[in-house]
């Protein structure tokens, strides 16, 4: 088992004109060892849970998280204990702390050092990846409602910027799997929360995102609306933003959803730059 590899047919990669230095990948449900609510999603499959606070086996999410590394060809990442902040943190200083036995609480990493892998877990909120053209800065976002809302793909693009030592409107976004807009159910705080924190000139588009269903008060958010716009607040135009068709909580057999089955598994979305 320990030798087994990842095969990469189980990942999402980003379909983006980039230099061949960045590296990227978002991981699905299958390919990995776990079993019962964290498996691959089709009999018999075992699944690539990388989440060891889910209540899987930590045996399995370790030999997941190894094959998932091995197609880093790196031995660890900087792992996140996300809080569903706009918290945006260096990936080698929490790599560091990683090392030490220690744990950085924020729901983004930055780098522009080869050989280390930014990472962030998702199961319905939307990993966010960005780099520059040349190469020379990436990083990764997890946007749950809470953190696009409060700026973290503008704080994580922007840093990812200053790094790279370009504007903004020169990044690439890769918007990994998320709840889609025909799944996202949710209530007006949600709404008032991105109308209010958004641009004037912005705020019927944000309002539009939203789709009244026949409950009272509930809507329909489509995330990726939402995330297109606060990227555009930063710049970065549609044509550089990759990805955003998929929804975890319909397609079942690829996807963890913790909408959908509470007790889930994680999926992770890396990126790194090569010598």
């Amino acid at each position: 088992m320990t030798n087994a590899a990842l095969d990469p047919k189980h990942c999402l990669w980003p379909a983006w004109r980039v230099s061949p230095r960045v590296k990227a990948f978002v991981t699905t449900r299958g390919g990995g060892v776990s079993t019962g609510p964290f498996d691959g999603g089709t009999p018999g499959a075992g699944g690539l849970n990388l989440g060891l606070s889910t209540g899987d086996d930590p045996g399995a999410v370790h030999e997941n998280r190894r094959r998932a590394l091995a197609l880093t060809g790196l031995p660890e990442a900087a792992w996140l204990s996300q809080i569903h902040s706009a918290q945006v943190e260096d990936a080698a200083d929490v790599l560091a702390r990683r090392i030490a036995g220690e744990t950085t609480r924020a729901d983004a990493s930055v780098t522009d050092q080869p050989n280390v892998v930014s990472v962030v877990m998702t199961a319905d909120c939307m990993p966010v990846l960005f780099c520059d053209d040349e190469g020379r800065a990436v990083g990764a976002a997890h946007a749950g409602w809470r953190g696009l809302a409060a700026g973290i793909v503008e704080k994580t693009g922007e840093r990812v910027a200053q790094l790279a030592g370009v504007s903004a409107s020169r990044l690439n976004v890769y918007l990994g799997a998320s709840i889609g807009p025909s799944a996202f159910e949710v209530g007006e705080d949600v709404l008032d929360a991105f109308v209010s924190a958004s641009l004037l000139n912005e705020r019927d588009a944000t309002a539009a995102a939203f789709k009244p269903i026949d409950t009272p008060g509930k809507y329909l958010a489509d995330i990726y609306a939402l995330a297109r716009l606060r990227l555009g607040d930063i710049g970065i135009d549609s044509s550089r933003i990759h990805g955003g068709t998929h929804c975890t909580v319909r397609e079942k057999e690829r996807f963890y959803s913790y909408r959908r089955d509470k007790t889930t598994g994680r999926m992770a979305a890396m990126i790194w730059l090569s010598e």
